[in-house]
């Protein structure tokens, strides 16, 4: 679960309502029945805690990510997979390919999660506009992206660089 799921669902963006409430209703399943898969190193818990409450409050993203720090152990709720930093920033499981050489370092560790499992579980991604241009490249490397917004973000990528891209 990419952090902006859960920061969208919190209403902090500038997403409109639509994907403010499929990123809550995203969540909430995960809540009632899912399962998330974190990295053994704590990167996806440092940077929901950089930007989310522990409390649970106020937000519904809040809320998935107190759920998330009392499931972390759970095993029919929260996988833990091993993954290896890189000395350049990346990691070893994010996919060698050229056209994904510029995608935001900071984002690599959600790739790294998801092609670190054996099932390569997919990535919910709600708002974030770099994601966008490389959504087939990630597929052709088996990364599954899971866009909840895909109407919003599209329309804003070609927004901000005024791509007719499908």
């Amino acid at each position: 679960v990419d952090t902006n799921v859960a920061m969208v669902a919190n209403g902090k963006s500038t997403a409109g309502a639509k994907c403010m409430e499929a990123c809550a209703k995203k969540l909430q399943e995960i809540v009632e029945r899912g399962h998330v898969v974190i990295d053994d190193t704590f990167l996806l818990l440092r940077e929901y805690r950089a930007n989310l409450s522990p409390s649970g409050q106020p937000g519904v993203g809040d809320h998935f990510y107190r759920w998330l720090l009392i499931n972390q152990g759970n095993p029919t709720r929260c996988t833990r997979v091993r993954i290896t930093p890189m000395p350049q920033g990346s990691f070893a499981e994010f996919p060698r390919h050229p056209e994904l050489k510029g995608f935001d370092p900071s984002d690599h560790k959600f790739i790294a999660v998801a092609a670190a499992h054996r099932k390569s579980p997919c990535v919910l991604q709600a708002f974030d506009t770099k994601w966008w241009p490389v959504r087939h490249t990630f597929k052709a490397c088996g990364i599954n992206i899971t866009f909840l917004c895909p109407d919003e973000i599209k329309a804003k990528y070609e927004e901000k660089f005024g791509c007719g891209c499908s």
